[in-house]
């Protein structure tokens, strides 16, 4: 099969469009023709070698957490899915395996393709959406009438939070440049703040929970502007992160928590009746082919997409 995998850490020069050996089916899994991926920052983190006490030596490496295909195989365990079916699914970012033509998904981690959606926009979903979706519902217990604040309100993570918030009847502040307050408008943000041109952490408003989607405030910085008992939650699991964390669970007052998305399945259902009752929809910036993911990789290293990042395999 094709796929690209990289055989060194590095920059995104180490990646490699190769021929490799199908990967074997086991018995709690699928093999899934896909027809799409997505990129998110967690691969070129992996990639270039930032992770690799976690992700380890072992090379070739394919990458990617994101995919969406059809199931042309299960193992003798599975229960829920068969040959034929169009699923998508959230691999472990750090074994990865998504940048192919095929890969074996566990089948926990799998879960019907909304039907809404086709391949590319569903390839959007898993990592990003989960990740809003634990740290708003699971973090936060985020109820109707909560205020909350989205940093990096336009980005992968952000744009799926911004909406999820809504789901949830919260009001919704989205924290990104001016150019994409059109995309808030159209996701139905509440409010904008332009980053460029003001410090959300210095406006006299606060809110109830403060969800930094990309990891570009501290607890620290954002404390002033929550609410009493109020929360952030952040991506980025920094030391002084952990450390508040921690300090923060066993005192009163406002709290300080991560969120590591955890691959499951039951999490991708959630979303998948949000997405097929329009209340939730991916937000795509650009479409490569697989063979061109250098290029994906470079873009989504600016940090300036809005929205997914896609590759498409078939």
């Amino acid at each position: 099969m094709k796929a690209i995998a990289i055989n060194q850490y590095g920059s995104a020069d180490v990646l490699e469009y190769l021929e490799l050996a199908e990967p074997t089916l086991k018995a709690n899994a699928l093999k899934v023709k896909v027809q799409a991926a997505s990129i998110n920052p967690v691969d070129w983190k992996v990639r270039q070698g930032t992770l690799k006490l976690l992700s380890g030596r072992s090379f070739p490496k394919v990458l990617g957490s994101d995919l969406a295909g059809e199931v042309v195989a299960c193992g003798d365990r599975v229960t829920l899915f068969k040959p034929g079916d169009e699923i998508y699914a959230f691999l472990n970012p750090l074994a990865g395996g998504a940048y192919a033509e095929y890969a074996v998904v566990p089948e926990a981690v799998a879960c019907f393709k909304p039907r809404n959606l086709t391949y590319a926009q569903a390839a959007a979903v898993p990592l990003a959406a989960t990740t809003a979706l634990q740290a708003l519902r699971d973090l936060a217990n985020l109820k109707g009438s909560q205020t909350v604040l989205i940093n990096g309100a336009s980005g992968g993570v952000g744009s799926f939070a911004v909406q999820i918030a809504k789901a949830f009847g919260a009001t919704v502040t989205g924290v990104c440049s001016r150019r994409n307050f059109e995309l808030m408008e159209a996701l139905n943000c509440d409010r904008m703040i332009d980053y460029t041109a003001e410090n959300f952490t210095q406006h006299t408003e606060k809110y109830d929970l403060i969800f930094d989607a990309v990891g570009q405030q501290t607890f620290r910085q954002c404390k002033p502007a929550l609410n009493p008992g109020g929360l952030y939650i952040t991506t980025l699991p920094s030391p002084p992160t952990l450390i508040q964390a921690a300090l923060t669970s066993v005192l009163p007052g406002k709290s300080c928590k991560l969120v590591i998305a955890q691959p499951r399945g039951i999490d991708l259902a959630y979303l998948q009746s949000l997405i097929e009752t329009e209340q939730v929809k991916p937000v795509c910036d650009r479409v490569f082919p697989l063979a061109e993911t250098v290029a994906a990789h470079r873009y989504s290293e600016t940090e300036r997409a809005v929205g997914k990042i896609i590759l498409t395999v078939a």
